[in-house]
């Protein structure tokens, strides 16, 4: 993808869109701004405010072919996963259809600059492309889609048209390649899902279709999903920098395989180019590789039979039974990756390297493996490969088409193993002058910090009106690692100046600064090339952090505050080659066992158990067990004070709409598309949430968290939720009747975020709110990453924290007094119903959509519970109440909240 020339200058701009905001309690997403538009005019930068419209427009003609192809990139890589084309919906069926839709703007060339500018309802501000791109974005629109089969939509370019157009001094910035996600210094190794391809490799195969799609004929195909890629030459800029890798699949204890090349892998990837279905594949010279089987043989047996799980396509996943093998976690001792596993009772180190001999690479794979009770049994490489030993206490052997390690029992072996491409010889006589294998054990116990600079931020204070004021805490963009800071997870130490902070791009970093109030930040990079971080906790100063792979426990030997050791402290789920199934979110209840949730996959059916569930893993890491299931993207997991959990979904395939769900123990909540899912699909067959979520409330609802704090009044103790999609933060006053929890959402009174907001914690040391976020897949917010703090200040609130729906009406409690008359007053309330169809389809438009008279206003005796009569009043899906009201100052105070009915209560009396 291309954007403008300077990214960083970028970013920093718009970080005032924190400043933009939507209105607190507005109804609709569109009124951000007076036209509906995200950002104002004078929120652009300001090479937009005198581009030369006609010139862009008129140069077309004499770059049409070029203007076309980069269009069409642009779509492919930027625009397609949304919004899709007429053979293929998209991800997001709601989005824009160019190829029959009406546009809301404007249809003529400079009104849809001005939606990509500036964004408009749910569409984002797309501030990576320059205007020069946006112009050949729109070209490829009306030729390809819009012309012919949206011929109502399309509007001729004439000198008319033409005549009427700005005529500017420049024509912004020119593109500028850029890829920030191959740009970044990961470190020297970076875990993920990869598939190992050779030169000339075929088109990978991506299915289509209505939902479910069909699954992929992948068996063959050499995927490491839990791998672990490490480079191997020298020189800086970090493994995507590199010219030769060796990847490490630790569900497998294999080397998948080991390539040389200029490039890393393609970057085919949702949190890297940003690409849906689909995950990256290496390139360059693949010089051998190993099938998806276990290395190591059974040490019992001394068979290689894959005991795991099967899945329904045939393919096999997860890691192998303990007693056979397990992965404990990755060393770092300078640019050196050692990673210790075991297998049967030998414990083993291992760790990689590169050689040469008459310019050809040389692999080799260094083992220190502790005594055993039986011989063991390695893979090396299929029969062909040049392969030899150097050390003792091992013999190499041929075995079912492979060459095989066989080690002695009872004695400590150190290996080095020397691994050649097919059809090179001359390898056995160069093993005779090879150095000997390394102790490994010299390398275990930390070394020299990799990351020696501490970085600092600016807090930029907030002054904004009303009860609360919002700070901006920007990581510093300008790393010497070219991080993006996506981020994803934030918690504190017993010190509360200090806390972690990890990145989806796979680094934690131990930030401080934040009690002290001296107006910056230092940040210091303290571990990466994780696998897509997306929840961080401090357990007894203990770092523990939520990755795709594992739940990983980092450990610093030598006090310098970096990770000389990533534990694996859980890696009992299953993790397939899907772009979806992001691990989410991290919490530990009283007795320290931990909580995340795992998504499932996007439009098609579930392959493993762990697709769409909230897992339960031991406080030692021992045990695993899945809590309830049915979620499609559940962002985050919250513990309630009596031991429940609320987990979040988005709105898509079976969910009508966004729901918040009280999670029960066992519970199903309702994605058909799960693992092993119930066979009733009505809404009887799955438990209810606690609210439906409209999507021009919340898009993409993240995680909730409990107000634990004095400074905050009124709503210390009570529920808030935040919003990934649209970067707001809401209260949810909540009633439980029976066993079924229900309530609503209203939008805390904030400016809206610059980038969505992921995870929040209170911090113990000043009482306030502090927020991280990002923006990397669904999300209409422009900035990449940020941190935030919403502080309380000593204003009236006037929010909504109680509701009860009755057989009467509905009663709502305040935080602050009301003015009785204004309340008594009917016409300042409008209640408005709608259902929704739970169906395969993707989300519900509104059906039975109705308008409740409110024939009653009263206001409690204490002025801050207003109860309405409302005659007509049953449970429903959706409800929406309006109100203008004023407090007892006689401030005007307007607001919406948004909630679900599905049972009626009796109410009090006062």
């Amino acid at each position: 993808m291309k954007i403008k020339t300077n990214h960083l200058s970028a970013v920093f701009f718009y970080t005032i869109l924190l400043l933009i905001g939507c209105k607190p309690n507005s109804s609709t997403q569109e009124s951000d701004s007076p036209t509906g538009y995200i950002l104002q005019e004078s929120d652009l930068p300001d090479y937009e405010k005198d581009i030369d419209h006609r010139g862009l427009l008129t140069a077309l003609d004499d770059r049409y072919d070029e203007s076309i192809r980069t269009g069409e990139h642009i779509y492919n890589n930027t625009c397609f996963n949304c919004h899709g084309n007429p053979d293929q919906e998209g991800s997001m069926p709601n989005a824009f259809k160019f190829w029959e839709g009406e546009f809301k703007v404007g249809k003529d060339p400079y009104s849809i600059y001005q939606t990509l500018t500036r964004g408009y309802g749910s569409m984002p501000p797309q501030i990576n492309l320059t205007p020069t791109e946006k112009y050949d974005l729109i070209n490829y629109l009306r030729e390809t889609f819009i012309k012919e089969k949206n011929p109502g939509q399309f509007i001729e370019i004439d000198s008319t048209y033409l005549a009427s157009l700005p005529i500017g001094t420049n024509k912004g910035p020119a593109p500028k390649e850029f890829k920030p996600w191959a740009e970044m210094d990961y470190g020297n190794f970076l875990i993920n899902t990869c598939e190992l391809v050779g030169l000339n490799a075929p088109e990978r195969e991506r299915s289509s279709g209505p939902s479910p799609l069909p699954d992929e004929n992948l068996v063959k195909a050499n995927f490491a999903y839990k791998g672990i890629a490490v480079r191997l030459d020298q020189g800086s800029g970090g493994v995507a920098a590199g010219k030769a890798w060796i990847m490490f699949d630790h569900d497998l204890m294999r080397v998948a395989g080991a390539w040389t090349g200029k490039g890393f892998i393609d970057w085919e990837a949702i949190l890297f180019n940003g690409k849906h279905n689909i995950s990256p594949r290496t390139v360059g010279d693949l010089h051998f590789s190993n099938p998806v089987a276990p290395a190591w043989a059974n040490p019992e047996t001394g068979k290689f039979d894959d005991p795991r799980f099967q899945a329904r396509d045939g393919r096999k996943f997860g890691p192998l039974p303990r007693e056979w093998a397990q992965y404990k976690g990755l060393y770092q001792f300078r640019d050196r990756v050692i990673l210790s596993y075991t297998v049967g009772s030998a414990k083993v180190l291992e760790t990689f390297g590169l050689e040469m001999l008459e310019n050809q690479h040389i692999f080799t794979r260094t083992l220190n493996i502790s005594p055993s009770e039986k011989p063991l049994k390695m893979r090396i490489a299929p029969k062909g490969t040049a392969v030899a030993l150097v050390g003792e206490g091992a013999v190499l052997k041929e075995e079912s088409g492979f060459l095989v390690m066989e080690t002695s029992p009872s004695q400590m072996i150190k290996v080095k193993i020397l691994i050649r491409k097919s059809g090179i010889n001359g390898l056995a006589q160069y093993a005779k002058t090879s150095s000997p294998p390394e102790d490994l054990e010299i390398m275990i116990k930390g070394g020299p910090s990799r990351y020696p600079q501490k970085l600092t931020s600016e807090v930029l204070a907030g002054t904004q009106e009303g009860p609360f004021q919002v700070d901006i805490m920007n990581p510093p963009f300008d790393s010497p690692w070219k991080n993006q800071f996506r981020l994803s997870g934030l918690d504190f130490f017993k010190d509360p100046n200090k806390g972690v902070i990890c990145s989806t791009d796979g680094d934690v970093w131990l930030v401080e600064g934040f009690t002290k109030n001296s107006g910056k930040l230092t940040w210091q990079r303290i571990a990466s090339g994780l696998f897509q971080p997306l929840g961080i906790k401090v357990v007894n100063e203990e770092i523990f952090v939520t990755c795709r792979d594992q739940l990983v426990k980092l450990h610093d030997f030598n006090g310098d505050k970096e990770t000389d050791y990533y534990e694996a402290f859980n890696g009992d789920h299953l993790v397939t080659d899907h772009f979806h199934e992001f691990a989410m979110g991290l919490q530990t209840d009283k007795e320290g066992n931990f909580y995340y949730a795992k998504s499932a996959r996007h439009a098609r059916e579930a392959l493993v158990p762990q697709h769409g569930t909230l897992i339960k893993v031991s406080r030692d890491g021992q045990k695993t067990e899945i809590v309830a299931t049915g979620f499609r993207a559940a962002n985050g997991v919250c513990i309630n004070p009596d031991g429940t959990f609320i987990v979040t979904d988005q709105e898509g395939h079976w969910n009508p709409m966004n729901r918040i769900n009280w999670v029960k123990k066992g519970g199903f909540y309702g994605n058909m598309f799960g693992f092993n899912p119930p066979k009733d699909s009505t809404k009887a067959g799955m438990e209810q949430p606690l609210v439906w979520v409209e999507r021009d409330r919340d898009q993409s609802p993240s995680e909730l968290l409990w107000v634990d704090s004095k400074k905050w009044g009124a709503l210390n103790g009570k529920l808030l939720n935040l919003s990934y999609g649209y970067g707001k933060v809401f209260v949810v006053p909540f009633e439980k009747i029976g066993t079924q929890v229900q309530g609503g959402i209203f939008e805390l009174p904030v400016p809206r975020f610059s980038t969505g907001v992921m995870r929040g914690r209170f911090n113990p040391g000043d009482g306030q709110l502090y927020l991280c976020g990002l923006s990397a897949w669904g999300s209409t917010q422009p900035q990449l990453g940020g941190l935030y703090r919403i502080r309380k200040v000593d204003q009236p609130m006037v929010i909504p924290v109680g509701i009860e729906a009755t057989k009467t009406g509905l009663a709502l409690t305040f935080t602050d007094h009301l003015d009785e008359a204004s309340v008594q007053d009917t016409s300042h309330f409008t209640i408005k119903t709608w259902d929704l169809v739970r169906s395969r389809k993707y989300g519900s438009k509104h059906h039975n959509e109705q308008i409740l008279q409110v024939t009653k206003a009263e206001l409690s005796p204490d002025k801050k519970t207003i109860k309405l009569t409302i005659p007509n009043i049953k449970p429903t899906w959706v409800m929406e109440i309006q109100y203008h009201i004023k407090d007892d100052q006689g401030v005007l105070r307007e607001g919406l909240v948004q909630n679900t009915i599905h049972q009626l209560g009796e109410g009090t009396t006062w």
